[in-house]
């Protein structure tokens, strides 16, 4: 079991501004994900087989699709999964995938296809190619880059695209100051509504929406200034919501924070920015990401310190919450923490939820 901190939990709940529903999150290093409800109470949980892979989600049926650890594939890389499952609402098991090469994003699509990041192994020549970060740093097999990676209901592969070789990589070097582990280290796969897919690169300050049918870069947004991010998304309205995880503090120095940024994809301009008064009391350097909820309100997962908050469009904290769940995880960025990759706010007439609940 693991350790409860009694002064977490929800600390603060504005019943007429907050959205109300159900929120899921799974603790990392834990194997269980959680479904609370606004006061903070878990309402059901699911137990998964192994840790989970950082993340899982509500399907419409309201099945979990969730990814977990496996110990083939390569070691050593952040956010490994490797088998992919979904689970009924009673928790019995109606699909898996094993890839286990496969790490930190999937999603299900209209047609019952799953998207997926992945990793591959580059060749010596094709290593050498890879411009930027810190040299000598390389994993102990090369290099690996990421293969986005389409399968249907049975496992069979139809479509992918690789980032070394469908993309420029001389346009979108490795920021100096990472490892060449892994070009260039994508924690998104998103799914947009005619059928592309938008994609973030942490390690190349990178976010770019491919096109699926010719697998050209219709898209991207690349700057440094906001510090790398994750859970890149379009939204109703058609911009561009991500999580701006602040790990810049080599250009800004250590008074720097995360923020939550809206862009217009047609002119690459911030139409919203929620960061935190002082900025410093808003700060996740890696996982964290982003919800916009019905009413134009924010749930964020500041990932980091198992924190998630919900925000109105002018910046006020109206729901809050923190993950009782600590763990002493074997890796050593998160050992005693309570970190959480993502979550996701679900109404209680939504398809996920509708008739489920007591």
């Amino acid at each position: 079991m693991p350790a409860v901190d009694t002064r977490s939990g929800v600390i603060h709940y504005d019943k007429q501004k907050a959205t109300p529903g159900y929120t899921l999150f799974t603790p990392i290093g834990l194997f269980t994900a959680y479904l609370i409800d606004m006061a903070g109470n878990v309402v059901h949980q699911w137990e998964v087989p192994n840790e989970l892979g950082h993340y899982a989600y509500l399907l419409d049926n309201g099945n979990l699709l969730a990814s977990v650890r496996t110990e083939e594939g390569p070691m050593g890389l952040p956010a490994k999964g490797g088998h992919l499952i979904e689970y009924d609402w009673d928790g019995n098991l109606v699909w898996e995938h094993v890839d286990h090469f496969q790490h930190h994003d999937f999603r299900r699509q209209k047609n019952g296809n799953t998207v997926y990041l992945a990793w591959e192994l580059l060749d010596a020549e094709t290593s050498a190619k890879v411009p930027g970060g810190l040299p000598g740093r390389e994993h102990e097999d090369g290099i690996y880059s990421d293969v986005i990676r389409e399968i249907d209901r049975q496992g069979n592969v139809i479509w992918e695209w690789h980032a070394a070789t469908d993309m420029d990589m001389n346009r979108f070097p490795l920021d100096p100051t990472v490892v060449r582990s892994e070009y260039a280290h994508a924690n998104t796969i998103f799914p947009c509504e005619n059928g592309d897919y938008l994609i973030n690169w942490r390690f190349n300050n990178t976010m770019l929406r491919v096109d699926k049918k010719t697998k050209e870069v219709t898209w991207y947004l690349n700057d440094i200034d906001y510090g790398q991010h994750h859970d890149v998304q379009q939204i109703e309205n058609g911009n561009i919501l991500f999580f701006a995880n602040g790990a810049d503090v080599h250009m800004h120095g250590p008074e720097g924070g995360s923020a939550v940024v809206e862009v217009d994809p047609s002119t690459n301009t911030e139409v919203w920015r929620y960061e935190g008064r002082p900025r410093r009391s808003f700060v996740s350097w890696f996982i964290s990401g982003c919800q916009r909820q019905p009413n134009g309100n924010t749930l964020i997962c500041e990932g980091m310190w198992g924190r998630l908050f919900e925000v109105t469009p002018d910046g006020e904290i109206v729901w809050e919450y923190v993950s009782p769940y600590v763990v002493d995880y074997e890796h050593p960025a998160f050992e005693g923490m309570n970190a959480i990759f993502r979550c996701y706010r679900y109404a209680a007439d939504s398809p996920q939820i509708a008739g489920r609940l007591p």
